[in-house]
């Protein structure tokens, strides 16, 4: 009786998927369905079914098992579905299910090679819900694949079809997506939703205060009544129309007066107080500034209840970083800090900690992303010896690998004797040497053989002081590896225009403070002017105190718009999740003694 009853379940299994099968032409085939029914009744049954009803039932099988997260069992499944043996329906959903499969173990690629089948061609003829799907996940492949553009395209295109929870996920998705696109990637194409899109990035990414970007949004809002985003503005635009009721009226600058930081301190006070200057002759309305002195401090506590008392809104500072790194030790804190330092890398701060510097692991993440931009893909380092060198090598390390780039080897420079042999190290010069004495010796003959270098090093990373690159760099030609490209850290460059010494520096990309490469920004000549010493390397801390300033009154704006950047004079700012502000910096190569300022990438 029991077995007569489970056949009975299985017939009208049978029966229930071909009565939930959609058959929009005979042509077209059905799509599967997924019933209420275990994976194993779904496989049993297709073993005894004829091949196209096999195939829906496997196909639902795997679904359900992806639906599960079982994503071994999904593939193993899927591979027993002949693909080219199947109607142009579930053809469709079985590549949408391959690209969700591939999605879910991080192979975009995979993902849209999946999506490429040319039965998708007929997508449009399919239901509602197969085309979000399938168009969806097209949507997600593209965005885990750095696609930005063509993945919010694809959301874009697919928007009028979605409806409740689906539709306002895909409009935050959206502006997710193009908030995030570089400045390149927001000109019109034509018109339309996804040129109003763009549109509304430009207004935000063009206002400098957030009272100015709320006029901006509400502007746009008028010339695009129509626009999806007008009648229900993403999130991120509700909370920075929020901060525009919250205007900044107080700065304390909390910076040591006396002590080993104290030069470094007046160039970040005198870059930070011409910046304030300069917004006041501009006409605008900018916060007071109040200094505090970090080297009198007795603790922070105090310090916090005298400016919270003084009706302080907004703190900036310290620049010390055991200070910092106390503040990152607590949980709250009773005013919004700027401190300009950073604590311990992975020290969670509390919510109202950020953190800004001129960080060398940000130059080491910058010179990871421009080589991989370059098409570079295997990579050597050489960097100095000690904690600091330690700490950029990591970070280059960490940012490289990410990307999908093989860092091949690393040497620790320190003594200048030892840097002919490290770097024969690096490339391997030895071993060719002792292949040529072996070849001799078997030869019995003497042979004009050259040391060869190691062929498989695409670019050196270099982070060094001027005095080690001027060595290192024609010490690499003189082993052979002078072809190969170095890309360096901001440090090798001492600011000023020395022909002779940058010669030695020939054909060395590095990246450098748009302080330092742009000699046409008004406020950096005002600053030159009065404080010479700016116009050198002192200059990017000048920059530093500059950004300071700007970063003051954009942070809450920062934190609720991710993809948003300010645009600095020590590079194009940005927050990361931990609130400490990231750098992303142009690039420059010395040619002919000169520095030439490279094109930006993408």
């Amino acid at each position: 009786m029991t077995v007569c009853l489970r056949q009975l379940s299985l017939l009208c299994l049978i029966g229930f998927l071909a009565a939930c099968s959609s058959s929009p032409t005979s042509t077209l085939g059905e799509l599967p369905r997924t019933p209420q029914a275990s994976i194993e009744q779904l496989l049993q049954q297709a073993e005894n079914s004829k091949p196209e009803q096999a195939a829906l039932l496997r196909l639902s099988a795997a679904d359900l098992a992806l639906g599960q997260d079982d994503q071994g069992r999904a593939a193993r499944i899927l591979e027993q579905v002949p693909l080219d043996d199947l109607k142009p329906a579930q053809q469709i959903f079985a590549s949408t299910l391959a690209a969700e499969l591939a999605l879910a173990r991080s192979q975009p690629k995979t993902a849209l090679q999946a999506l490429q089948h040319p039965s998708l061609d007929r997508l449009g003829e399919l239901p509602v819900e197969q085309q979000t799907r399938t168009q969806l996940v097209r949507a997600r492949a593209l965005q885990a694949d750095g696609q930005k553009l063509a993945a919010a395209r694809e959301r874009v295109f697919i928007a009028p079809l979605l409806s409740g929870e689906a539709a306002s996920a895909n409009q935050e998705a959206i502006w997710a997506l193009v908030s995030s696109l570089p400045r390149d990637q927001l000109q019109s194409s034509g018109g339309g939703d996804f040129d109003g899109w763009l549109a509304l990035v430009r207004a935000v990414n063009g206002a400098g205060t957030v009272q100015q970007q709320k006029e901006a949004i509400e502007a746009w809002q008028q010339q695009n009544p129509q626009h999806p985003a007008a009648t229900q503005l993403p999130e991120p635009l509700h909370q920075l129309l929020a901060l525009s009721d919250q205007p900044l009226g107080k700065i304390a600058l909390l910076l040591p007066q006396e002590g080993q930081l104290a030069s470094v301190a007046r160039a970040l006070r005198d870059g930070f107080l011409a910046a304030h200057y300069q917004a006041r002759q501009a006409g605008q309305n900018p916060p007071a500034i109040e200094l505090y002195d970090s080297s009198r401090l007795g603790s922070l506590d105090d310090f916090y209840r005298q400016a919270q008392a003084a009706g302080v809104q907004l703190v900036v500072g310290p620049l010390e970083k055991p200070l910092v790194k106390q503040l990152g030790d607590r949980e709250q804190l009773p005013i919004t800090t700027l401190a300009l330092n950073y604590s311990d890398a992975g020290q969670e701060g509390p919510p109202q900690l950020f953190q800004f510097g001129l960080a060398a692991e940000d130059e080491a993440r910058e010179a990871a992303r421009r080589a991989w931009a370059d098409g570079m893909r295997r990579a050597v380092a050489l960097v100095p010896r000690g904690e600091w060198g330690d700490r950029v090598l990591a970070a280059f390390r960490q940012s490289w690998e990410a990307a999908g780039g093989s860092l091949i080897a690393a040497e620790h420079v320190d003594q200048p004797v030892q840097l002919a042999q490290q770097i024969a190290d690096l490339f391997q010069l030895r071993q060719s040497e002792a292949r040529a004495k072996r070849l001799q010796s078997t030869l019995g003959t003497q042979l004009a053989a050259q040391p060869a270098r190691r062929q498989d090093v695409d670019f050196i990373f270099l982070a060094a002081t001027p005095q080690q690159a001027q060595q290192i760099k024609p010490t690499l030609a003189f082993q052979y590896a002078g072809d190969v490209p170095v890309y360096a850290t901001s440090h090798l460059y001492s600011g000023t225009s020395n022909q002779t010494q940058n010669l030695d520096l020939e054909g060395i990309r590095f990246c450098e403070t748009p302080w330092l490469l742009n000699a046409n920004e008004p406020l950096q000549q005002q600053i030159a002017n009065q404080w010479p010493q700016a116009g050198g390397s002192l200059g990017r801390l000048y920059a530093m105190g500059v950004d300071a300033y700007r970063l003051a009154p954009r942070l809450s704006q920062l934190k609720a718009l991710p993809g948003s950047q300010v645009d600095g004079l020590t590079g194009s700012l940005s927050l990361s999740p931990a609130q400490r502000v990231q750098r992303q910096l142009p690039w420059a190569e010395f040619r002919g003694g000169q520095v030439q300022r490279l094109p930006d990438s993408i």
